[in-house]
């Protein structure tokens, strides 16, 4: 047998979490081994970083009074904030832990307020209500768990009529100037702490009020692009919701009146960025993260997007840093790199990260998403702490520990680059690649091994330069050559190829003893239509490469 195969398989993640006495830290690895996911690496630098993150995971559990695991943020940030743990930290920890993710989601409908707001936070079992702190769509996230999960039809209905009643409240006391954008008040709004974005601008709303804004302030309230974004997409969403439920709702109706509105008001075509307008309707020309939470709102076309990549996000004198992407333009005055606070000045911030990829993969850009994950797992494969932010220029972890963005950063990038990923509208990426050698020369792993359990299957991965192998219960499925993508459906049956590098891949795929030549493009998909006619293109948006000015 392959030595990293039996390795693989000999992995016993309970066994090995022994020392750890806390009885919700053990439901949740308990829960977390049911997924079947285990990974080995040759080398042992980044297998041991990835089960470093498993294990701190449970730190970042709490059992409420109801008796359910809730996810938490933390390090220092003792509670769930609505802005990441509620919404993309928990959408990522569902292809491992879904009660958890399931019990955090329902949390904030539980503590929702008479007049539909959602808390931003809840700590110990206590609900926050002073600012909104909105980003990531919460519908979206809602609803990726619903098609992943069993489509629970009462867990849809609750979040549905929650996340209703929040619109409400959003359209309501956050529209002041009859815009259609929804409005920051203050810089915990939009979770920008110290951001140069909000310099001037109070951290809380007014009398901490989340339905007030200063009267007194020179700049506030801001039309803000990424909470206008959010709620853009979720609207998106509440549609679909809508018509799973058969209820009759104008939500893309809602939805296309945000989208109208964000391009009127936010969005600069001269320069193709998105940005806040100030209560004397300026812009506050300040490039940030914005852009790509705005992106990853699903916001804009094909086109934008390739040019958002060669002008911003893969553009070294903006956000590509060695260790991408910074929260704020790197050729800004205002750059700040160092990583030793709570800061969305400058620093790489993990919440920034695990939202990204959506981004990416909307869009097809896949062979891009893997320049930003190479960097960031070659610092991953170094950190003991799991801090919230990297610096840019070394990525050394910064600020705090057993922060759960970073741990669940670790967890999906290794899936998304070298394992088997099982996404929401029911296809399973099982990706040809390895980790790169990036920094030093110090090489991560020159083989992987992936292992993860889908609707009772037993699906394994091995990855090496030469060769990729799919195993299912066992039994040899596939094997195809380094630098692609096979997508199946969860039973397992071909559907797709897709390029994972810039360089054209060709090759032959023996899959269930049948053997098919491709060719594939860096991000090129090819569909699978039968034995008899083999893969033939279906999308190919070419690959943006990085820019310098």
């Amino acid at each position: 047998m392959d030595l990293l195969l039996e390795r693989l398989r000999s992995i016993d993640l309970l066994r090995q979490a022994g020392g750890l006495a806390n009885e919700s830290g053990r439901d949740f690895l308990t829960e977390f081994a049911r997924s079947g996911v285990k990974f080995a690496a040759s080398g042992g630098t980044l297998e041991n970083a990835y089960y470093s993150a498993v294990y701190k995971l449970p730190d970042c559990v709490s059992r409420g009074s109801n008796g359910s695991l809730t996810l938490q943020e933390g390090g220092v940030y003792k509670g769930c904030w609505l802005e990441s743990t509620g919404t993309i930290n928990a959408e990522l920890l569902s292809r491992f832990v879904p009660s958890v993710s399931r019990a955090t989601y329902e949390q904030f409908a539980d503590h929702q307020r008479e007049d539909g707001l959602i808390p931003y936070k809840i700590a110990e079992d206590q609900p926050v209500f002073r600012q909104i702190q909105l980003v990531s769509p919460p519908a979206r996230s809602i609803w990726n768990y619903y098609l992943s999960n069993g489509k629970d039809r009462g867990f849809l209905e609750k979040m549905y009529a929650a996340l209703n009643r929040y619109d409400e409240w959003l359209e309501k006391y956050r529209n002041t100037r009859g815009t259609g954008c929804v409005e920051a008040f203050c810089a915990f709004d939009t979770g920008h702490d110290l951001s140069p974005r909000f310099w001037h601008v109070a951290d809380t709303p007014h009398r901490g009020d989340p339905t007030q804004v200063d009267p007194d302030s020179p700049l506030a309230p801001y039309l803000a692009p990424d909470l206008t974004a959010s709620v853009y997409c979720s609207r998106k969403y509440l549609a679909l919701m809508a018509r799973e439920l058969g209820l009759d709702a104008p939500w893309e109706e809602r939805a296309e009146q945000s989208l109208r509105a964000l391009f009127r008001h936010c969005y600069d075509g001269s320069d193709g960025f998105f940005y806040d307008r100030d209560k004397h309707d300026r812009f506050v020309r300040l490039q940030s993260d914005v852009l790509l939470r705005v992106l990853a709102c699903e916001v804009g076309d094909s086109s934008l997007f390739a040019s958002s990549l060669s002008r911003y996000l893969l553009n070294t004198r903006k956000f590509f840093a060695k260790y991408p992407f910074t929260s704020i333009a790197m050729d800004d005055p205002r750059f700040d790199p160092h990583s030793a606070h709570n800061t969305w000045a400058g620093a790489t911030n993990f919440l920034s990260l695990i939202r990204a990829p959506h981004a990416f993969e909307h869009h097809g850009r896949h062979v891009e998403l893997t320049w930003a994950m190479q960097p960031i797992l070659s610092a991953l494969s170094r950190m003991t702490r799991f801090g919230q932010v990297l610096s840019p220029w070394t990525g050394e972890e910064g600020y705090t520990e057993s922060y759960s963005p970073a741990l669940l950063c670790m967890l999906d990038f290794v899936e998304r680059l070298c394992g088997i990923l099982p996404a929401p509208d029911g296809e399973v990426w099982f990706t040809g690649l390895l980790p790169y050698p990036l920094d030093h020369g110090i090489s991560l792993a020159e083989r992987t091994a992936y292992a993860r359990t889908i609707d009772g299957i037993a699906y394994e991965l091995l990855n090496s330069t030469e060769e990729c192998t799919i195993l299912a219960d066992g039994r040899e499925l596939a094997r195809f050559p380094y630098g692609v993508r096979i997508v199946t459906d969860r039973a397992g049956q071909l559907r797709a190829i897709v390029g994972m590098t810039l360089r054209p891949v060709r090759g032959r795929l023996l899959w269930n003893g049948q053997e098919y030549a491709f060719r594939v493009e860096g991000n090129e998909r090819l569909g699978f239509r039968g034995d008899e006619v083999g893969f033939v293109p279906e999308s190919n948006p070419g690959v943006v490469i990085p820019a310098y000015e």
